[in-house]
């Protein structure tokens, strides 16, 4: 067994990407949810051949994923304990610290004394107020918002004050402004998981978001896996958004990517340049933003067949004795009505680089068991979950 400081794991987090319906899931409007199975339904079939031979058609119904005898990886299902459906409590589950009493949503609008403290703070009025999907809200006030410089406020089905602005109008850095004003306002009981920054440019009819959203998010209530590497001297390198849900905590190096493409670009640049890590943490954000919120099941499928070609590479760049685990932190079924996030199960696959054996791993009764399993490789403290890591050895 190599020395556990020298040792290395690998999570990439396809996010918004659910194997099927909670048992809840019907109390949250998500009743009969796969996100994998339909999007492949919906294609007419996937071509996964990697996923395949890691034994992702052992975990669900997949059209084009045959199940194999002998899966490369161990495999199972994972169920989320905290109630939700959000990026930050998917993620937060993950890493060792699900929550009991989910975060604060607003169906009908923030209350008056929220957003009148708001502008107060900041000096404007706001438009909007209400829930809403990004894209439509931008176009029915964007004109005005123009006019005027008041920014558009909204929210979704999830736990988010999302702050919308044109750059010529509220330059980004101001609308980051605005968002740290929000996210001191929004203390409990309004601790809303995340305050984001959604900048656009264009033209009245051609507004277009640009890939400089921010979110700033509520810090982890608890410690998480990240804070426990990060103290016992490991260095922890995210690519994505992560750093944001975890609010930076826990986290050595920060690497930023703007969608799946350039993410997965930076991980494989880490690999092949040698960035020094114990733990790096990758989410692939556009299943979820791009196709799953917008409801855009054939760029979903694309971007599932464009992750697998990838993998291949990646995979190979590895170095043997690695722990390497996917999974995903919600669904976003792009075949549901609606455009919010779907409560689904997620995957889990698992293995030791150079071992190329696996075994079921069921269903689990949390997403805290990925925490564990990384937490017993490393030797540190873990918080909730049980842990599989004998499953990932013969």
């Amino acid at each position: 067994m190599r020395n556990r400081m020298k040792r290395q794991a690998v999570t990439i987090v396809i996010d918004g990407v659910g194997v099927g319906a909670l048992a809840d899931a019907e109390s949250y409007g998500d009743a009969g949810a796969s996100s994998l199975s339909h999007s492949a339904r919906s294609a007419l079939g996937l071509r996964l051949p990697v996923l395949e031979r890691l034994g992702l058609g052992n975990i669900v119904s997949v059209e084009g994923v045959e199940a194999v005898e002998r899966p490369a990886a161990s495999w199972g299902r994972m169920a989320e304990r905290s109630p939700g459906k959000d990026s930050t409590t998917g993620h937060w589950e993950l890493m060792g610290c699900p929550l009991s009493e989910p975060f604060p949503t607003y169906p009908g609008g923030f209350p008056a004394e929220i957003i009148g403290l708001f502008e107060k703070k900041i000096g404007r009025r706001i438009l909007g107020n209400r829930p809403a999907s990004g894209t439509a809200i931008i176009e029915e006030l964007g004109a005005e918002h123009m006019r005027t410089g008041c920014p558009i406020v909204y929210t979704s089905a999830d736990s988010v004050f999302q702050i919308a602005a044109h750059e010529d109008v509220i330059p980004v850095r101001e609308l980051y402004r605005l968002c740290r004003v929000a996210r001191m306002i929004l203390s409990p009981p309004h601790n809303v998981a995340r305050v984001i920054a959604r900048p656009f440019i264009g033209t009245p009819g051609h507004f277009a978001r640009t890939r400089k959203r921010h979110d700033f998010s509520f810090p982890p209530p608890g410690p998480t896996l990240l804070d426990e590497l990060s103290a016992s001297g490991r260095e922890v390198v995210t690519v994505g958004k992560i750093h944001d849900l975890f609010a930076k905590r826990g986290i050595t190096k920060i690497i930023k990517a703007g969608g799946n493409e350039a993410a997965m670009r930076s991980a494989e640049r880490a690999l092949e340049k040698a960035v020094p890590f114990s733990f790096l943490f990758i989410n692939l954000i556009d299943f979820d933003m791009v196709w799953g919120h917008r409801r855009d099941a054939a760029g979903y499928a694309r971007g599932l067949e464009r992750f697998d070609a990838w993998l291949e590479r990646f995979l190979k760049l590895l170095v043997p004795g690695t722990l390497f685990a996917i999974t995903s932190d919600h669904g976003c079924d792009p075949t549901m009505p609606g455009s919010d996030h779907t409560r689904e199960h997620v995957p889990i696959l698992a293995a030791i680089a150079g071992e190329d054996f696996g075994r079921p791993l069921g269903t689990r009764a949390t997403f805290a068991d990925l925490g564990s399993t990384l937490a017993e490789f490393f030797g540190v403290r873990s918080f909730a979950g049980k842990s599989f890591l004998a499953s990932l050895y013969r």
